[in-house]
Order: C-alpha cells, then sequence, then structure tokens
C-alpha cells in the first residue's frame, strides 16, 4: 500500500482551486471496473465535490468525497 503524505485539507483546498476546469480523472469502481475520463468540477461543498464528465458516456454528474481522493478511489495530477 503506498502511504499519502497528503492530508484532507490539502485536498479540499487543491479540489477547490480546480473548480470549473477540466481535468483528466482515473476512478476505480471496483470489482475491476475502472473509468477514464474528462471532467469539471463542477461544484464544491464542504463534505464532497461534484463532477460533470466532458464526454457523451454513460455517466452524468457524480459525487464524491474528498476520502475516495484519500484513500485512491479517485486520482488525478492534479491533486
Amino acid at each position: 500500500m503506498k502511504k499519502n503524505n497528503v492530508d484532507m485539507e490539502e485536498i479540499k483546498r487543491k479540489i477547490a482551486l480546480l473548480q470549473g476546469k477540466l481535468i483528466y480523472l482515473t476512478i476505480n469502481k471496483g470489482r475491476n471496473r475502472i473509468v477514464k475520463l474528462n471532467a469539471y468540477i463542477d461544484q464544491v461543498y464542504p463534505s464532497m465535490f461534484i463532477i460533470k464528465p466532458d464526454e457523451k458516456v454513460d455517466l452524468d454528474r457524480m459525487s464524491y468525497s474528498y476520502s475516495d481522493v484519500l484513500c485512491g478511489d479517485i486520482s488525478s495530477s492534479h491533486f
């Protein structure tokens, strides 16, 4: 397991700075289902954030918590 030296407040700050910008995300949906897509950070809240996919995929707006980023279920080179 990779040790993460990033704390929750730093993740929140980085995601808040990316609001409205297009980023490349890798999302681990479990059971070997990995989704890679370009998405916008649509809205940012104190305990979660919402992404909006750029591409026409079978996904609509999705919400994730900052702990999803901390544990590695969502990754990007930006955070």
